[in-house]
């Protein structure tokens, strides 16, 4: 099976990617379509994940136990959170947290029950080489902490309120965190390239759909093939 999968959260995404996948192959498990290939001449895997945590974990797992992926590299857009962090800039994940988990007093805020833990690293060899590749396609690159909730944020009074709890989270999504908890169950690596699309402000809505159809699948289709050799190293 494929060294390397893609997981998208949209379909733009994935649709920019499927012309360049060689001899693809479809196979499909729990309502998903994975598309089996090579691109650029090594194996890889390409699948729609949906939107959420619960769509994003369940795919991840998938890959995972099912198909033996041995890392996975999650692509999206996001919206900024820290000042500069601005519509068209990439954003590589150092670490992921889930912003919408709060199990206290039982357990501190964030931390994944049973886990000890927060914050999920994400390999920093793939992040590297996602950066470097971005870097060549985006106005800026930003890597640091990025957030995932089951809500999309689109308000300026709710961005306020994750930056002055998170104050060094660079943007916010709805899956990667997820996909990060379920790679350290399996102890496999990933990395997760986000493109802004948004301040996950007021004017959210308007923008990121515009974004998704106009820019967001252009750019990870390129970044991705840019990086896919590096991604293997």
């Amino acid at each position: 099976m494929a060294r390397l999968a893609v997981v998208s959260a949209m379909h733009e995404e994935l649709r920019a990617l499927l012309p360049h996948l060689a001899a693809p192959q479809r196979h499909e498990r729990a309502g998903r379509v994975f598309h089996a290939g090579e691109l650029d001449g090594r194996p890889a895997l390409l699948v729609l994940c949906g939107i959420g945590k619960v769509a994003a974990a369940t795919t991840t797992a998938l890959l995972l136990d099912a198909f033996e992926v041995e890392a996975i590299v999650f692509t999206g857009v996001a919206g900024g959170l820290a000042p500069g962090v601005n519509v068209g800039d990439a954003v590589i994940a150092t670490e992921l947290l889930q912003h919408d988990l709060d199990a206290s007093p039982i357990f501190p805020r964030w931390e994944v029950p049973l886990t000890g833990r927060s914050r999920f690293p994400a390999h920093a060899g793939m992040s590297d080489a996602l950066a470097r590749a971005a870097a060549r396609h985006a106005g800026r690159v930003h890597r640091g902490l990025v957030v995932s909730g089951d809500r999309f944020v689109s308000t300026a009074a709710e961005s306020a309120l994750l930056r002055a709890a998170l104050p060094d989270a660079l943007a916010v999504e709805m899956e990667g965190a997820a996909v990060a908890q379920v790679c350290a169950d399996f102890g496999r690596p990933f990395a997760v390239l986000r493109v802004v699309s948004d301040r996950a402000d007021d004017h959210a809505h308007g923008d990121f759909t515009r974004f998704v159809a106009d820019v967001a699948s252009r750019f990870t289709r390129d970044v991705l093939l840019d990086a896919w050799t590096a991604l293997h190293a």
